[in-house]
């Protein structure tokens, strides 16, 4: 099997997060790359109806497991085992894919692409003392000033989308076990 990359896009509420997730996901896909995204989320997400048949297979049943198999879509339900570790995950679901693109999981000892919007935080989440600054690979930003040891894009280039994209991919984490 292919070895699979994986790069996580971190940053504060609203600093347009998803928005980069989206972009990239469409960039690498335009490329040819078979890819998949993962989302770190901070409260449960609500992907299904209260009384509805599979809610009720997952809630009601009590079962580990419910997919649901529907045109052009599948959707597994899934009670979590241990952590939430992303690589963990990647490796379970997404093997088969040349890149996943992770939106959060700041804290995970991935290689990390930092949106930061200044006009909605006043600092990045980036600090050089942080223990894992060194997971940090580039950063798109409003506030032209940031200076630190990777690339650094501000949202009024008109170019640097492509160039990010390769960096994504070439400083993403490989994992072919």
């Amino acid at each position: 099997m292919a070895a699979t990359r994986v790069i996580s896009v971190v940053g504060k509420k609203n600093a347009g997060k998803t928005t980069l997730v989206v972009a990239l996901a469409q960039e690498f896909v335009r490329r040819g790359r078979r890819v998949g995204t993962m989302k770190h989320g901070h409260h449960p997400a609500l992907v299904d109806q209260e009384g509805k048949d599979t809610w009720r297979h997952f809630h009601e049943g009590g079962v580990l497991r419910t997919l649901i198999e529907a045109p052009n879509q599948r959707v597994l339900f899934e009670k979590p085992a241990g952590d939430a570790d992303p690589l963990a995950l990647v490796r379970r679901y997404f093997r088969d894919l040349d890149i996943v693109v992770i939106e959060g999981f700041k804290q995970a000892p991935l290689p990390k692409i930092e949106v930061h919007r200044r006009a909605a935080h006043e600092t990045p989440l980036y600090d050089p003392a942080l223990p894992d600054a060194g997971t940090w690979v580039g950063m798109i930003t409003d506030d032209a000033r940031f200076r630190c040891p990777f690339p650094v894009f501000t949202f009024q280039d008109t170019a640097w989308f492509t160039t990010l994209a390769h960096l994504a991919w070439e400083r993403a984490l490989v994992i072919d076990d």
